[in-house]
């Protein structure tokens, strides 16, 4: 499938309350265009609560079974993060990737934003992921995975990222900076999913959702503040062509990560 059309949802969330969230994006999705691939922000079910011991639902959880119903609903692709239980009783941040026939994939977020406690409340991921959905290669990542590029470098294995976040209001800044230079340094599409609005801590939501091509160039963004969906069609041939003019990939630094 050449083309991707993708919707982003920009959403205020009710604080630690799934049920009242879930009721919010059922009626939100209804009005949502015909897409492939649906985004949603981080923690989309609870809001990025601390409270992890109170928030985090088992594996199945309820929200996971929503994102199934929607997927099958809206025959497209859905994503966002919720806070999971582990039947290893371990608590992570993890972002799901649900496919219309019900398939689920998820990542757990690598870098915990200590700045809020998050390495407490959660266990980090150790795995980069990268999800294959109707021809496209997609790498999946949360929010403050955005700062660290170096987990990100893509070694000609994706076409696209998709950054789901809770990204507060005084920082939007490098929100918006640091999505179009994944883009650009890793010649690929970048979708990039934030709230608006006011979480249970105070902390403000600016939103400003962004889709960039791989030229880091917005192809379609949103208002700060304002809730809302952002469209926008992603097209293959194209990045393949432009990868083929202009092949920076070539001249890269090779490297493996290594745990310490």
């Amino acid at each position: 499938m050449s083309t991707l059309k993708v919707a982003v949802l920009q959403t205020t969330l009710v604080w630690q309350d799934c049920q009242a969230n879930l009721a919010q994006l059922t009626a939100q999705l209804a009005d949502v265009e015909q897409v492939d691939l649906i985004v949603l922000p981080e923690m989309f079910s609870t809001g990025f609560s601390m409270d992890s011991s109170q928030v985090a639902e088992p594996e199945p959880g309820e929200a996971l079974l929503w994102l199934k119903q929607q997927a099958a609903l809206y025959q497209a692709a859905i994503t966002g993060s919720v806070a999971v239980r582990t039947a290893e009783n371990h608590r992570v941040n993890r972002l799901y990737f649900v496919t219309p026939d019900g398939a689920v994939q998820f990542y757990d977020k690598r870098h915990l934003f200590r700045m809020a406690g998050e390495h407490h409340a959660y266990q980090a991921g150790q795995q980069r992921v990268i999800v294959n959905y109707r021809g496209w290669r997609i790498l999946l990542q949360v929010c403050y995975d955005l700062r660290f590029p170096v987990f990100s470098r893509n070694k000609n294995d994706y076409d696209a990222m998709i950054y789901v976040a809770n990204w507060p209001a005084p920082r939007s800044r490098a929100w918006w900076v640091l999505l179009q230079a994944r883009a650009i340094e890793n010649q690929a599409y970048v979708f990039g999913c934030n709230r608006v609005g006011q979480d249970g801590n105070g902390m403000q939501y600016a939103g400003d959702s962004l889709i960039v091509d791989y030229l880091g160039k917005p192809i379609a963004e949103l208002a700060a503040d304002e809730a809302g969906v952002l469209y926008a069609t992603a097209d293959l041939k194209a990045l393949h062509a432009f990868r083929e003019k202009f092949p920076a990939a070539l001249d890269a630094d090779h490297f493996n990560l290594v745990e310490r």
